[in-house]
């Protein structure tokens, strides 16, 4: 036996069911996904004198779990694989016993958790990715209807939602239609390709 008490938590979309061992005894309660719920488990894992607690990684359930007990407790976050290789899992209450009796005794394969910035910084960066993700696709649905449309850009204006494309696009949904007068609208770098 690694640890004289411990928890186990089984985190869902609508609830936690959190398992802690003790002594050979165990008490389980269920706690609804509210952050006054979660401190409520945290006072009760606290108060049990639980130094670490266990949660399977799923989705990014336990993404809010951990950002609240991690300054109290020693988190173990562990794959779904990892956990249910040990026993053939029924219910979300055997789940917590489950998690809760291998933490206890040292057989979880800890997963890296970053520190608080690191996840932050990755949570920018992924939604950052996403966004430029969206751009290029818009950007490609524009060009693609201005071509089923007839209407070329101009040469070397690939960049539809750059100054020169928006000036051009605004310029076309005004009615403007002389290429003369489109070629104008060049700006910066584009402006050396004026003639063509």
């Amino acid at each position: 036996m690694v640890y004289a008490c411990c928890g186990g938590m089984d985190v869902h979309a609508k609830m936690l069911v959190a398992c802690v061992l003790k002594q050979g005894k165990k008490e389980v309660r269920t706690f609804s996904t509210m952050t006054e719920d979660w401190l409520g488990l945290l006072d009760w894992l606290s108060q049990a004198g639980c130094t670490p607690g266990a949660i399977e990684s799923t989705g990014v359930y336990w993404r809010p779990v951990c950002n609240i007990l991690e300054g109290a407790l020693e988190v173990i976050l562990t794959t779904a694989r990892d956990a249910k290789g040990y026993k053939a899992r029924t219910t979300d209450v055997i789940d917590a016993e489950g998690l809760a009796a291998l933490l206890r005794h040292g057989l979880l394969k800890p997963s890296f958790i970053p520190p608080l910035p690191i996840r932050e910084l990755r949570d920018l960066t992924r939604y950052r990715e996403s966004l430029v993700r969206e751009q290029t696709a818009l950007a490609n649905r524009i060009q693609k209807l201005s071509a089923s449309a007839n209407l070329k850009l101009g040469p070397g204006a690939s960049a539809a939602l750059g100054v020169s494309g928006k000036l051009r696009l605004r310029a076309l949904a005004a009615g403007a239609t002389d290429a003369e007068q489109m070629s104008h609208l060049a700006q910066r770098t584009l402006k050396r390709k004026q003639p063509q």
